[in-house]
């Protein structure tokens, strides 16, 4: 339930009870005109300065004086006929709901200490002590309630801090992935056409490529802030989806690129399929970037109880143990941790990369 459903349900609750209660009263004692004239004004009150205004909940003033009053006519109502206590049920949430803080708790004693009072419980007690330790019985209940519901409340809000926190490092991949290998493959681009300025034709087919990367980047980061999959995804399965990204990049880089898939080909869940395509995306990116390779070869392997992508190259490699935190692969690992994956990096200087993710999947 949103937080806005909250405040309806008590509604629901406090109305639900004085209906209830003037019910009671008018079939066991017939109707009374004062207690009747009193529900009618309780119930009034509370549409109009409380039910209506919800901004105002939890502000001292002016919600401790719409609640001195329900208190009051609350006692009043008891006093005329003993079965508006089941009133009770209705507002023991109230100054919780009204009142700020530390004030609801206060505001809790003072309603159970004046429906004690209402009902005569102080005098009986004088008889029965029985029936003091009663009020006080109520009276913890009531403070425990309260303790229980500021719990809710506070865990409620650290869940949403660390749902934001989760969104912006969402938010942060997904920049990565397609923001800056787009405006990675955008410069490659413009630079080429830059030092091939002397031929209009070659210019021209840059600038294009250019251009298309801009817009394809442009759709990514709209689906990224959306939480939508990747839009590959969306036109085809995971290993048509990744043949296409191979394809746009090796056109964008002279490099060819190949896909190959071992294993039937299955449905994976989305949050799978899309962290696969975005190591991939990013394994080919920091091919362009880093390695200096003749060629890249793709791999989707669909085994029995995982998924794995194999990103192979034939260029310069590197140190994989000097570079832990470089080329993306923080990013990528958080990535696939998200879905139970690992993600290894093997290479040697002059040997080539191979990447691979292994995701289950069973």
């Amino acid at each position: 339930m949103d937080e806005a459903g909250w405040p309806r349900v008590f509604h629901l609750l406090f109305y639900t009870c004085l209906a209830m209660a003037a019910t009671i009263a008018t079939v066991q004692d017939g109707p009374d005109p004062l207690g009747l004239g009193l529900t009618a004004l309780l119930g009034a009150w509370y549409t109009f300065f409380i039910a209506r205004r919800p901004a105002l909940l939890e502000r001292f003033n002016p919600m401790v004086w719409h609640f001195l009053v329900l208190v009051g006519l609350n006692y009043a109502l008891v006093r005329t006929n003993s079965s508006y206590q089941a009133m009770s049920y209705g507002l023991i949430a109230m100054p919780y709901l009204l009142l700020p803080g530390r004030w609801g708790y206060a505001g809790a004693v003072l309603f159970v200490v004046s429906s004690a009072a209402a009902a005569g419980a102080f005098e009986a007690a004088r008889d029965d002590p029985a029936v003091l330790a009663y009020v006080l019985g109520s009276t913890a209940l009531t403070l425990i309630m309260g303790l229980f519901t500021h719990e809710l409340v506070k865990h409620s809000e650290q869940n949403l801090v660390v749902g934001a926190l989760e969104e912006r490092a969402r938010l942060a991949r997904e920049i990565h992935d397609t923001l800056a290998q787009g405006f990675s493959g955008i410069i490659a681009q413009l630079e080429a056409a830059e030092q091939g300025i002397d031929d209009p034709e070659a210019v021209r087919r840059r600038i294009a490529q250019a251009k298309r990367l801009a817009r394809d980047s442009l759709k990514e980061a709209r689906r990224s802030v959306d939480a939508l999959r990747p839009e590959p995804l969306e036109r085809a399965p995971l290993h048509e989806a990744l043949k296409a990204v191979a394809g746009r990049w090796s056109a964008a880089t002279g490099v060819p690129a190949t896909v190959s898939v071992d294993g039937e080909p299955r449905r994976l869940p989305e949050d799978v399929e899309a962290t696969l395509l975005r190591a991939a995306q990013e394994g080919l990116a920091n091919v362009a970037k880093h390695a200096g390779a003749r060629r890249a070869v793709l791999t989707l392997s669909y085994m029995e109880e995982e998924v794995t992508l194999d990103v192979l190259d034939d260029g310069a490699g590197f140190d994989p143990a000097g570079t832990a935190g470089g080329y993306g692969l923080i990013a990528m690992r958080e990535r696939a941790a998200r879905s139970g994956g690992t993600v290894t990096v093997e290479s040697a200087l002059g040997e080539g990369t191979a990447l691979c993710v292994s995701i289950p999947c069973a």
